[in-house]
């Protein structure tokens, strides 16, 4: 019996637990079970914009107004009709939040492969990608799953911003200041444009936190945006979706605003539309096109070592002010969605969710 936490499309905090049959494989498909995932508000913007980017097809349920909302974690083989895939190999990669995954390996090499089942034909890349690991655990897979994902995105970021010589701008201003994406971002910058001057909004209950990763030059409380110094050109990147800030960011800095960056969604019940911004007009900004982008540039090995050595300095870093917490079960995997969902989680809490009790 396979389990999977089925989510209300149009009313994220309806969710419920759904049990299927496993399936028959064919020739050249894999079952996967899930160890463990990652939940982080990544997740929960997976959801929100599930519908205009394709998310909820990753993993489609057949019934058009529930969904699985995707996560990264690792799974381990339990059934293979594959003649390169055995039993009891693990992979890393996006998943859904659900106790299986089938797949169908193609383009099979040491280092992994790409699920090559029909519906996932046409979607990104980057989230078909599953990382080969032996057959055993090793050191930090929580933190890679916690932050990887994030990280590739805050590291993308950082480089597209430096190769527009950063617009003319002197400073950043990050929004959701203690998000996962929005603190590798600061690390990358600090490391690779420490020119450009970092600052972080946040709520005010973050302010000890954000500061203590001593990752911004300045931590401001939303409300004191105000006093933020509008003197120098400045870019902006917001992680929050909030409209009424993001006007406000806009409004503050007027023309020395040189470039305004939308990424994600973490305050759900605040996403508006901001009709009213001064421009520069904010900007999407789709990691994975971006990274295909950059693939074809320098190789993909050449991709993954950049982005890798940045983010071993930030798992380093990230172990002073973040707290594994696994849970297992599904009332507490369920529980721990709904949190999320509702921004409800601090942001020195890493939720590593298991499907085996034991291991929780």
């Amino acid at each position: 019996m396979m389990q999977s936490l089925w989510v209300k499309k149009d009313d994220l905090a309806q969710a419920h637990w759904h049990d299927s049959s496993a399936p028959d494989l064919a020739e050249g498909q894999v079952l996967l079970a899930v160890e463990k995932y990652a939940l982080t508000a990544n997740n929960i913007t997976y959801a929100v914009v599930g519908d205009g980017f394709g998310y909820w097809n990753f993993f489609p349920t057949g019934n058009a107004e529930w969904g699985i909302v995707p996560v990264w974690g690792f799974a381990r083989v339990v059934a293979s009709e594959h003649a390169d895939i055995a039993v009891g190999e693990r992979v890393y990669g996006y998943l859904p939040m659900a106790s299986h995954l089938l797949v169908t390996p193609n383009n099979v090499q040491d280092g992994g492969f790409v699920d090559g089942a029909a519906h996932r034909q046409g979607l990104a890349i980057i989230y078909n990608q599953y990382h080969r690991l032996g057959t055993e655990e090793s050191a930090h897979e929580a933190e890679r799953a916690i932050f990887q994902p994030l990280f590739t995105t805050s590291f993308l970021i950082e480089h597209f911003m430096r190769t527009n010589d950063w617009f003319g701008a002197e400073a950043l201003v990050m929004t959701s200041a203690s998000s996962k994406t929005s603190l590798g971002l600061a690390m990358v910058a600090k490391n690779l444009s420490p020119a450009i001057k970092r600052i972080g909004l946040t709520s005010a209950g973050n302010i000890a936190f954000v500061e203590q990763t001593g990752l911004y030059d300045e931590v401001l409380a939303y409300e004191d945006l105000a006093s933020a110094d509008v003197d120098r050109p400045t870019v902006s990147v917001d992680f929050a979706g909030n409209g009424p800030l993001l006007s406000d960011i806009h409004a503050h800095w007027g023309s020395n605003l040189k470039f305004s960056s939308l990424v994600g969604a973490t305050h759900v019940e605040e996403r508006g539309s901001g009709a009213d911004l001064k421009d520069p007009k904010p900007e999407l900004f789709f990691a994975p096109t971006a990274a295909e982008s950059l693939m074809k540039d320098i190789g993909a090995a050449e991709f993954r070592a950049r982005v890798d050595e940045q983010f071993a300095a930030f798992v380093q870093g990230a172990s002073t002010y973040l707290t594994i917490e696994n849970l297992a079960g599904q009332d507490a995997l369920q529980a721990a969605y709904l949190a999320m969902l509702a921004n409800e989680v601090a942001p020195n809490r890493g939720l590593m969710c298991h499907f085996d009790p034991s291991r929780a």
